[in-house]
């Protein structure tokens, strides 16, 4: 048996960013699960998105939404767990711990993300917005629109309403483990 402190250590959400910014028209679901793997990450990654099926803040699993730290992929504590991103106060964090990519760039200083705006699709509170979240990420049309955050307030669901043929930052949140329970 592991300790409490040790075992704990494992036991995080991790936010991560999509190696690439995307448009409106976007398979991120897919994209996050695929990096992940390509990242040999076991866990299951699901888009840091409000969708058609699924309000932003019901992504994780009910039981991991309290006790888990959100950290990001050096396992730098964003927030003390997944409820606190929807407290109402947009998510805000500390933004002097990077958010990474799956490849391990910092998308709040490398260029392949030129503007520092994450999607969500959300209100603060994480519940779906079905006129601002881009036809349920299914186009990128100059005329339809998309709930995002840019990055510098220091929230991640800062109120701010984009077409959807912007490229922006998508994020990915873990939202299960695999237990090597022979380990």
């Amino acid at each position: 048996f592991l300790n409490y402190a040790f075992s704990s250590f494992f036991f995080q959400l991790h936010l991560v960013a999509l190696n690439f910014p995307l448009s409106g028209d976007m398979r991120a679901d897919f994209q996050c699960f695929r990096q992940a793997q390509l990242a040999g990450l076991t866990s299951t990654y699901r888009a840091f998105l409000s969708s058609h099926l699924q309000d932003l803040a019901t992504v994780v699993r009910k039981t991991d939404r309290h006790h888990l730290p959100v950290v990001n992929l050096q396992g730098e504590t964003l927030f003390s767990n997944w409820e606190s991103i929807f407290d109402g106060n947009g998510g805000q964090f500390n933004i002097h711990v990077p958010i990474y990519s799956f490849d391990g760039r910092n998308v709040m200083t490398d260029s392949s993300w030129p503007q520092k705006v994450i999607w969500h699709g959300s209100t603060a509170n994480g519940i779906r917005l079905v006129s601002n979240y881009c036809e349920a990420w299914h186009t990128a049309d100059v005329g339809a629109m998309g709930q995002a955050s840019p990055l510098n307030t220091g929230k991640l669901l800062d109120q701010k309403v984009y077409s959807c043929n912007n490229q922006f930052i998508v994020l990915c949140i873990e939202n299960s483990f695999v237990s090597d329970s022979q380990g």
